[in-house]
């Protein structure tokens, strides 16, 4: 089986190095050079394509409009398996439907990465145990469906995830474009500039996303405005409520309020 990863960032370059761990044959695709010739230094890939001639499978790891454009104009060979990585999956889905295709299109999501980015941050085990989110509908080959989801057992991705588009587009949301903008907006206290020495694991965790690549997200927030705005509106309204209660000096009702999030806290434990 060729493989072939269009796209050697930090995503594209780890699924290329798990694979090649496996011994599958894998080859790069990438707008610039210098990717691949850091690749084929570190033994993450066989060999460059020029083309997608003679693979058997495609991985599409691109910025969501560019994916977007080659599931539409790229010259796949008939009958080939194309896989997209993108935080967003309605979309992609909407491009690849909207005419008959040749090829068998499957849309994945590795739950994992670094706050670095680049080739360089690439690691064969960045997906050891993380999560795989695979999106299908009543068009999708299942024979397709199930060689991707035995390359993700192969990546190392200890849960497989089946979902529709749509829900994983209402759930990304919540899990993850939300937590980026609040660790974004979180840093932007003036006070933060002067913090040294009263940080400790809770300000860790809070600003770790926060230095996000404002162009890939940006794409990803307005490719999923409708979702993302629904919940920054729910977390509003919930923060109103810790600020009403500090405003009015409602001590049993900040009890209250805690006491619930932890409530809701410990069911996401058992997760």
């Amino acid at each position: 089986m060729k493989i072939v990863v269009y796209g050697l960032g930090i995503i594209g370059a780890s699924i290329c190095a798990s694979l090649k761990r496996r011994n599958y044959s894998v080859y790069a695709k990438n707008r610039s050079r210098k990717p691949i010739e850091y690749a084929l230094q570190h033994g993450m890939i066989d060999g460059e394509a020029k083309d997608y001639h003679g693979a058997d499978i495609i991985i599409l790891a691109l910025p969501p409009r560019i994916a977007m454009r080659e599931l539409d104009e790229g010259n796949f060979p008939d009958n080939i398996v194309v896989v997209d990585i993108c935080g967003v999956k309605k979309p992609l889905e909407e491009v690849v439907f909207s005419r008959k295709r040749a090829y068998r299109y499957i849309g994945a999501h590795p739950m994992a990465g670094k706050e670095t980015t680049g080739i360089a941050s690439a690691s064969a085990t960045l997906f050891d145990n993380a999560n795989l989110i695979l999106t299908r509908n009543a068009r999708t080959d299942n024979d397709a469906f199930d060689t991707v989801k035995r390359l993700g057992t192969a990546m190392g991705f200890r849960r497989i995830v089946e979902c529709t588009a749509e829900y994983h587009d209402r759930m990304i949301a919540l899990t993850s474009q939300l937590a980026h903008i609040v660790s974004n907006a979180y840093v932007k206290s003036p006070l933060a500039e002067t913090c040294l020495g009263f940080t400790g694991g809770s300000f860790q965790d809070m600003t770790r996303i926060a230095g996000l690549d404002e162009n890939v997200w940006t794409e990803l927030f307005f490719l999923n405005s409708d979702y993302l705005t629904a919940e920054i509106d729910r977390l509003v309204f919930q923060l109103q409520k810790y600020r009403n209660a500090l405003i009015h000096s409602d001590e049993n009702k900040m009890r209250e309020l805690l006491a619930e999030g932890k409530k809701y806290h410990s069911s996401l434990l058992e997760y």
